[in-house]
């Protein structure tokens, strides 16, 4: 039992970034956990999170509320630090980031798509998706973000001239735009309807499989888990499953 210890420590983060049957490792997370303290107060959100994510792979978050969902997510994306064990990025232990690292790493590798579509109402679609520049990041041409998801004609439009579903394709567009290696979505369709959240899966299924993006989804909808490479199941703050999907479905084939 020792000697199994004893290796793990051993383990150096280039590791992770070793090809695993003719994939890349982008994430990996070694115990890691996350406790939230106010006061006296001490809750454990996440503990003992040992996960591994491939490089282009779809992921599906799935779990009840209270879960430690958003946690995960938070975590995946630095936009949150572990209080216990490590992860890593591309073979880089983020969990050793200091504030400006890690800054430049949610920056340049991380694109996030909200459940509300978060876009500045007095900004044109085409403006809101060129904000990404304002980071100090290098991104594409505005134009060609909305063109990818099917908005180039609404360049002009503010998000009030809007559907719901068209102001979800400019935030994935606005996230998109920095070409991030990791693309974090948290209920991405939770505000929209059954067909226009087909129309979103699908893209975001297309940034996986056409674009090389890897993609991870927390959502409370179970049925979405047939369209992902991977299903991570979630419960009383760990990681208590993990499979993996070997026929994912077509977007356009998910009813709910």
């Amino acid at each position: 039992m020792q000697k199994k210890t004893t290796d793990k420590e051993k383990k150096e983060p280039e590791k992770a970034d070793e090809e695993k049957d003719g994939q890349r490792p982008l994430i990996l997370f070694e115990g890691a956990g996350k406790i939230y303290r106010t006061g006296q107060i001490v809750y454990e959100a996440l503990h003992d999170v040992n996960l591994e994510i491939m490089e282009g792979e779809l992921v599906v978050i799935l779990g009840p509320s209270g879960a430690g969902k958003s946690t995960l997510l938070n975590l995946l994306g630095g936009l949150d630090g572990a209080t216990s064990g490590k992860i890593f990025f591309g073979g880089e232990e983020i969990t050793a980031f200091d504030d400006v690292r890690l800054g430049k790493f949610r920056a340049h590798d991380v694109g996030i798509i909200f459940q509300f579509y978060n876009l500045v109402p007095t900004l044109t679609a085409y403006e809101n998706v060129d904000l990404m520049q304002d980071l100090g990041v290098e991104i594409m041409d505005p134009l060609e973000a909305l063109r990818m998801v099917g908005l180039e004609d609404r360049k002009d439009n503010f998000p009030s001239q809007m559907s719901g579903g068209q102001q979800q394709r400019v935030s994935i567009a606005r996230a998109i735009a920095k070409k991030p290696r990791l693309l974090l979505c948290d209920e991405p369709t939770g505000a929209l309807d059954t067909n226009t959240g087909r129309e979103v899966l699908k893209l975001l299924q297309d940034q996986s499989r056409v674009h090389g993006q890897t993609v991870v989804m927390v959502t409370h909808n179970s049925l979405f888990a047939e369209i992902a490479d991977k299903v991570v199941m979630v419960k009383n703050g760990t990681v208590v499953d993990v499979k993996i999907n070997e026929s994912p479905k077509d977007a356009e084939e998910i009813n709910w």
